[in-house]
């Protein structure tokens, strides 16, 4: 019961700290592992230990993808390759149709870019198009925001799945694929709730420029093929080495596969994105593969010491009698897929941040997976899903991302917000977790 009751205050220290207080997340993470190891009788030295090892482990198992990832996202950013990308999207679906190409746009660009650099990025785009289609502000900003905010909490290379990735052990292709998948319904969710529900509330788009002076600004942009590569060629080499891993062994077990477990390992697949990103610009400066490559590093310098401290805890957690004691009791409430969902919500609600919520939730039920059942590739990586699906519900006034959404759609009158926003966060949440519960009959 004691231990119980730690974990209890570890979780109200960390709502606290990071959503009233606005401490770091990385102190907070990192003295909640400190505070469970040590009133949890472990002794000081198995604590220290513990800590170290797992924010270590943890590092080392991520810290060169979040990086990577966060480069090829600036790059993009600065290049104009998002352009492109909501340029070609928009000549498929058409331009009536010019809240569906946002909310696809949104799907793609979040996979390697922060849903805040990705809303800010398209917004010129999204009032542009707005004004052009006579389609409310509000209507496209929801379309843009679920779309982005879809793959930002489901699909690596975005740092919170694969902190989460990490956290519980699944594997990183797995969770890219199911998470292409799963982050599907909920974009359409999205789109429908933007269409139907948002476009009640009529908002001037008033774009400052128009989209022939946006391409003027961008000037030559880089062709379609050379924007979406970054994103697609690692994702799909991700994906063939799980493929490679079946116990099959579709690509046998000699050359081809080795071929494959090298090429498709997500830190060598990352790399080879990064020098795809450099071909979307006419050529390479210093600034390039200096600041902007520094940018990206920068970027991702706090997210990985969160996930390491998120690790850490984890570890600690593991270490005391909490994890079988909790893991026996939650199996018998029989929640399955839905406990993981239900945690990170209450934590992304409580506290904000989704990326937070993913790693803290992850680090919580680590511990506890073998306890409640969950073993194997395919079980974590819908573990991961739904942690993700959590992590979506809701996004409301202590969230960053709910302002920059409110801000940049001209949401001047909160409450607008509130109903489009933070009712959309809940929509697509529901839906995705629904979607992934659906892919856990037929997976596990």
């Amino acid at each position: 019961m004691w231990t119980v009751l730690v974990l209890l205050v570890a979780i109200a220290f960390i709502i606290v700290m990071t959503g009233k207080v606005k401490m770091h997340a990385f102190l907070v993470l990192i003295l909640a592992a400190y505070g469970v190891g040590i009133l949890s009788n472990i002794g000081l030295d198995p604590t220290l230990n513990a800590i170290k090892d797992g924010f270590g482990g943890t590092i080392g198992y991520i810290g060169i993808v979040i990086t990577l990832g966060a480069i090829i996202g600036t790059i993009l950013e600065k290049s104009g390759a998002a352009f492109t990308m909501a340029n070609t999207i928009l000549d498929i679906v058409g331009k009536t149709r010019a809240a569906l190409a946002m909310a696809i746009t949104g799907y793609v660009v979040s996979i390697p870019v922060f849903c805040d650099s990705g809303f800010v990025i398209l917004s010129p785009l999204n009032r542009a198009l707005a004004e052009k289609s006579k389609t409310s502000l509000a209507t496209m900003g929801i379309a843009l925001s679920m779309g982005l905010y879809a793959t930002h909490c489901l699909v690596p290379p975005t740092p919170g799945p694969i902190a989460a990735a990490g956290n519980v052990g699944a594997d990183l292709g797995t969770v890219v694929l199911l998470g292409l998948i799963a982050s599907i319904p909920g974009t359409i969710a999205g789109y429908l709730f933007a269409i139907y529900y948002a476009s009640r509330f009529h908002i001037d788009p008033k774009p400052e420029v128009t989209l022939d002076e946006l391409q003027k600004k961008y000037g030559a942009l880089p062709s379609a093929a050379k924007s979406f590569a970054p994103i697609l060629v690692p994702i799909v080499l991700i994906c063939l080495k799980s493929i490679a891993d079946f116990p099959a062994h579709p690509f046998g077990e000699g050359g081809v596969k080795a071929f494959f477990d090298f090429i498709g390992n997500p830190n060598t697949a990352l790399l080879l994105g990064v020098f795809l990103a450099f071909f979307t610009l006419p050529k390479l400066s210093t600034e390039v593969i200096q600041d902007w490559v520094g940018e990206g590093v920068k970027t991702a310098g706090w997210i990985i010491l969160i996930t390491g401290a998120g690790g850490a805890l984890g570890a600690v957690l593991k270490a005391t009698p909490l994890a079988n004691y909790i893991g026996v009791s939650l199996s018998q409430l029989h929640l399955g897929i839905f406990l993981p969902f239900i945690i990170a919500a209450g934590l992304k609600t409580a506290q904000g941040s989704s990326t937070v919520a993913i790693i803290t939730t992850t680090s919580l039920l680590a511990p506890l997976l073998p306890n409640l059942g969950v073993d194997g590739s395919m079980a974590k990586a819908l573990v991961v899903l739904a942690v993700g699906a959590g992590a979506m519900t809701v996004s409301h006034a202590n969230d960053s991302y709910f302002w920059v959404v409110s801000q940049f759609s001209d949401m001047d009158d909160v409450t607008v917000a509130y109903r489009t926003q933070t009712l959309g966060t809940l929509v697509v949440g529901l839906t995705t977790i629904i979607g992934v519960w659906l892919m856990s009959l037929v997976l596990m």
